[in-house]
């Protein structure tokens, strides 16, 4: 135990802000590549022709890179060390991301989404360990709602860059692309703040994956429900008589609800004792929304009013579920938690895309409504199991 930090409160208390920066700038290029690339990569497979259910695929190969990813980040790190290993993901991602212009094949652009999004996933792991490492833990809520903001603001900036310049063209990719490579600068910057791994983790990695379930099971339905409502809301949208821009600033409406509800969410998550009926809480909201989109789809203003409230909500799975992690694991151990935390990020964003895309090729358009709420039905039934059964476990 460091003695001469636990009689100094100022040093327990002090936040590493050189790292928050660097870390919230490689979430924002994160945020801004998955809401720009996501919509704007569905919309031009839409107009080739491509059924739903093979852009729901294409847009799983997300998925299938994050789990390959994830696992082998704090190995990749522990060798090259964290910053080093950010950058060169950053070059990766903003490389594939021009690819996808210059790939005319479909079979072209699933290589690509596995490049693109194993080198996101791996921006996002080590982001996440270097601001977990940089939070003291009386402030985690509060910083890591500073960073589910900020990653929030690139969701919405991207769907609203989308619409503003269209699919048309090579501009989109880079602006993507560029947004991408900025990011590096403050990271090189705050070098000197890099966070070291250290030993070797105490578990296998798929231990970490249950380690805390209520909370990798979280962020499973987020990256579901994330990624799938991403790709494929606008064509949803755009099938029940929206234009292409009225799509993309209803995913836009989605992303400012995450802004203002991330900061008031984690100094909730400081004060509350059991997290597991925080994280049912949101379930349920997602639950009551996606079964009220149906009924309200057809009213801009009604669907930008609940978008705007239910994702906000259901962001706090992600930002609640990672503040817990924070709280029980450090160095080693917390970078492979992160890592797990983001595999099953990663297993969502797999099974998100393929179900909703299915569910509205077999049940029609609101197949897209239904495969949301059945993603937050079993998310509720599994914390309230939990919370019956093992009351005094988080």
């Amino acid at each position: 135990m460091d003695h001469s930090s636990s009689r100094n409160p100022a040093i327990r208390e002090a936040i590493h802000w050189p790292a928050l920066f660097a870390a919230i700038s490689a979430i924002t290029a994160v945020g801004i590549a998955i809401g720009l690339g996501l919509p704007l990569l569905s919309i031009i497979l839409e107009k080739r022709g491509v059924s739903s259910t093979m852009i729901g695929l294409n847009s799983a190969m997300a998925g299938v890179a994050a789990m390959v990813a994830a696992p082998i980040s704090t190995m990749i790190a522990q060798r090259f060390g964290v910053v080093t290993t950010m950058v060169l993901s950053i070059v990766a991602a903003a490389v594939s991301a021009l690819g996808f212009y210059f790939a005319e094949a479909l079979w072209m652009w699933f290589p690509l989404r596995i490049v693109f999004h194993g080198a996101i996933t791996i921006l996002f792991v080590l982001s996440e360990f270097w601001i977990n490492t940089a939070a003291p833990p009386s402030r985690r809520g509060l910083v890591l709602g500073i960073y589910a903001t900020v990653l929030s603001l690139g969701f919405a900036a991207g769907p609203l860059i989308f619409s503003v310049i269209g699919s048309e063209g090579i501009l989109p990719f880079l602006i993507g692309a560029g947004v991408i490579l900025l990011a590096a600068v403050p990271i090189i910057m705050a070098r000197k703040e890099n966070p070291v791994i250290g030993k070797a983790p105490d578990h296998p990695f798929l231990r970490y994956v249950f380690l805390v379930p209520t909370a990798t099971a979280a962020v499973f339905v987020f990256g579901a429900v994330e990624s799938g409502g991403l790709a494929l809301f606008p064509v949803y949208a755009n099938r029940t008589g929206f234009t292409e821009s009225q799509g993309a600033l209803l995913l836009m409406m989605m992303g400012l609800g995450n802004v203002l509800f991330q900061i008031p969410v984690g100094l909730i998550a400081d004060k509350i004792g059991d997290r597991r009926k925080l994280l049912s809480l949101f379930a349920v909201i997602g639950l009551v929304g996606s079964l009220a989109l149906p009924f309200l789809i057809h009213s801009w203003l009604l669907t930008a009013a609940i978008l705007l409230f239910w994702g906000g909500s259901v962001a706090g799975l992600y930002t609640v579920g990672l503040a817990h992690l924070g709280d029980k694991l450090h160095g080693a151990d917390l970078a492979s938690a992160n890592a797990a935390f983001v595999f099953c990020y990663a297993l969502g964003m797999l099974v998100g895309p393929q179900t909703i895309g299915v569910a509205m090729d077999v049940a029609g358009n609101n197949g897209f409504a239904w495969a949301l709420a059945f993603f937050f039905a079993i998310y509720v039934v599994l914390t309230v199991f939990r919370m019956v059964l093992e009351p005094k476990r988080t």
